[in-house]
């Protein structure tokens, strides 16, 4: 792609470094290494830059049939946005702040043409995969977890929100899955990525480099859709896989799950935690200590992106995969002016400090309903103009979700819809998915959540 063809704000600057992002083809395989392992393959400008002019030359390449994004090194994916630089250059006031919006401006547009790439993108989610890097993986239609995979979406710790398009894809997990995330920053290790449907795949790491060899030698016919060249990336990734580890239970299932959904399913912070102190009180000791420990946490993140992160989760259900990106950069631009964003930022990554950050307000306690404090967020900030995308694809659901984990929904309308027994449900879902590793294992903990036998033997849905 020639220079003068690249959307100007991707092309070169004086600032960007070499070598950050390598890029490899072979075969019909074009794959983008994150090449920055001392500091987690955290995502900057310089970096997006090289990425994005890639994509679009290869979207418009016969040649190229698979696109592979992944990380160097054993530790990260990628740990997330470069937020150290962002923090610092708040710090010189309106100039910084206007910079540290650009950066977002970059990221956004690089996180929708992830989410509308016409070639299958295949997402290598390898280590820790947090902020940033959830917005180079979460939104691809194949994301592949390993044992090293380490989720989060951190920004409630730092005085952010959840970004990078997480008022998409956070509001439409299971139940109140997506709003406990959101909120708490909690993480989901390994295979238990799989389980809440952030990953669509698990491999053991050692698997990946033979798994992107064979993925090069793939060959489409022309008139192949993407769901068939996605159907065989899929059953090529099944060749590889070894068995889920029998070591880590399944996380949100369970009691545990039926907490979260009843205490994150509030409209109201407030709500929230006299749920979650209810559910102190419970006989099952884990939901006890589970309830006890998120109240805590829930007093150590920003107040003010507690609020804003829940006012988030209700309304993104309803926002287009479009408008969540151009939503978020306005929220964004509205956080850089925040101190909360830049006192969290340095305290927990510069300063390093081992005491909470000088949120303001200091606690939840110091905001009352009447204050309206998240309102500001969801505001057009002055002197920002409205992103502009790369493309104008848009939709209003993720188009290729079968390749994942079926979800509640799914098995809903198999009880309802016939009758059947718990073992049919589960023969269903086995030949759908044609005995796709974890669909098992899933379906049996919504159908044990969810529905109980009646005296027929036929399974029954019970909300």
């Amino acid at each position: 792609m020639s220079t003068s063809s690249i959307p100007a704000i991707f092309r070169p600057a004086p600032e960007d470094e070499p070598e950050d992002v390598l890029f490899n083809s072979l075969y019909g395989l074009r794959s983008i290494e994150l090449n920055r392992p001392k500091q987690l393959n955290s995502l900057n400008g310089s970096m997006i830059r090289k990425i994005v002019p890639r994509l679009l030359e290869w979207q418009k390449s016969d040649m190229a049939n698979v696109i592979v994004m992944k990380g160097a090194g054993e530790k990260a994916f990628c740990a997330g946005g470069d937020v150290k630089a962002l923090a610092l250059a708040n710090q010189k006031g309106p100039e910084g702040q206007k910079w540290s919006t650009g950066y977002f401006e970059l990221e956004y547009k690089l996180n929708h043409l992830v989410a509308t790439y016409p070639k299958p993108y295949v997402a290598f989610m390898d280590g820790i995969t947090m902020g940033g890097g959830v917005g180079l993986s979460i939104h691809a239609p194949i994301r592949i977890a390993t044992e090293r995979t380490l989720f989060a979406m951190p920004e409630t710790t730092i005085g952010f929100f959840p970004d990078v398009g997480a008022s998409f894809f956070l509001p439409r997990m299971a139940g109140a899955t997506g709003t406990y995330l959101a909120l708490t920053s909690d993480r989901l290790k390994g295979v238990n990525t799989l389980y809440a449907g952030v990953a669509t795949h698990y491999l053991h790491s050692s698997s990946l480099p033979a798994l992107e060899s064979r993925l090069a030698e793939l060959r489409f016919r022309d008139y192949d859709d993407m769901p068939k060249r996605l159907q065989v990336i899929s059953a090529t990734i099944d060749e590889f896989a070894t068995g889920l580890p029998h070591d880590e239970p399944m996380l949100l299932a369970g009691e545990l799950r039926r907490a979260v959904d009843r205490c994150f399913d509030q409209d109201s912070v407030t709500a929230i935690l006299q749920a979650l102190e209810r559910e102190t009180q419970s006989d099952n000791g884990d939901v006890a200590a589970w309830a006890t420990r998120t109240i805590r946490t829930l007093h150590e993140r920003s107040p003010t992106s507690v609020y804003v992160a829940l006012r988030q989760m209700r309304i993104g259900r309803s926002w287009t995969i479009a408008e969540t990106f151009k939503r978020e950069h306005q929220m964004a631009a509205q956080f850089m002016r925040h101190p909360d964003f830049t006192e969290g930022v340095s305290a927990l990554l510069i300063r390093k400090d081992k005491t909470r950050p000088k949120w303001q307000p200091a606690t939840l306690e110091d905001i009352r309903p009447e204050d309206n404090v998240s309102e500001r967020f969801f505001e057009k900030p002055e002197g920002v103009e409205e992103l502009t995308l790369l493309n104008n694809e848009d939709y209003w659901e993720y188009p290729y979700r079968q390749f994942g984990m079926p979800s509640e929904h799914d098995v809903e309308k198999v009880v309802t819809e016939k009758a059947t027994t718990p073992g049919e449900v589960l023969r269903h879902f086995a030949v759908q998915t044609r005995a796709k590793q974890g669909v098992t294992e899933v379906v049996q903990e919504i159908l044990a959540r969810k529905t109980y036998v009646n005296a027929e033997g036929l399974a029954v849905w019970q909300n």
